[in-house]
């Protein structure tokens, strides 16, 4: 899997039959954005702190859930890897990429939000599942999640905040995720992720399905 742009840490040997994960909605990573007072975009000025973070984040997302951004996508194959790249712009300017992997039972999804062309904040959503008991009929399974939330001035990252959480299918009280705690990560760093999404950027015009991207 030497062409596969993941995380080394997030490779997983599975033998389980896949588990389809649906991308996450822009508003799930917003929970820790919160009470924000409604302000217009940071005009051609790249955020440089976390309240304008959060404004420019707020502008932004907006106009994702309003649908109000043009998108264009491709499909990868790699490894027993399938992937999903979604690209969002405005007026030919990229705001958004959205990156979707799964293999048979880890899933994740990065959504980067852009200023001038490079991350200001990136949420990132990662699922690890496996059976927990029941019966071949009726299994029952047991998602581990893990969310990181990572501020970013000046290309550097200024604040990363994690949360995990566990989602049983036979509980009826499993945790809302906007419910869960954010605390601080102990390695603020997005490295890897950036290596990733400069490979997306550089595959920004392909179409269809293709195989790994590098």
């Amino acid at each position: 899997m030497k062409k596969l742009i993941l995380l080394p840490s997030l490779i997983f040997l599975f033998s389980c039959e896949n588990k389809n994960k649906e991308s996450i909605d822009v508003k799930s990573s917003s929970d820790s954005l919160q009470n924000i007072s409604t302000k217009d975009s940071l005009k051609n000025n790249s955020p440089q702190n976390i309240d304008e973070i959060k404004v420019e984040y707020e502008s932004l997302n907006n106009q994702l859930i309003a649908k109000k951004l043009d998108s264009a996508s491709f499909d990868y194959e790699c490894d027993e890897i399938s992937g999903n790249v979604v690209y969002y712009s405005s007026n030919g300017e990229l705001k958004s990429i959205k990156h979707f992997y799964a293999d048979s039972h880890f899933s994740s999804v990065e959504n980067y939000y852009l200023k001038n062309g490079k991350p200001f904040f990136i949420f990132k959503d990662d699922t690890v599942w496996n059976f927990d008991g029941g019966t071949p009929e009726k299994p029952e399974t047991k998602d581990e999640v893990e969310q990181q939330r990572i501020y970013i001035v000046n290309e550097k990252p200024v604040e990363c905040l994690e949360k995990k959480f566990t989602i049983k299918s036979s509980s009826k009280n499993n945790p809302k995720p906007e419910n869960v705690q954010n605390i601080q990560s102990k390695n603020c760093s997005y490295s890897e992720l950036q290596k990733i999404f400069e490979v997306l950027l550089k595959n920004k015009d392909k179409k269809g399905k293709t195989t790994c991207i590098q």
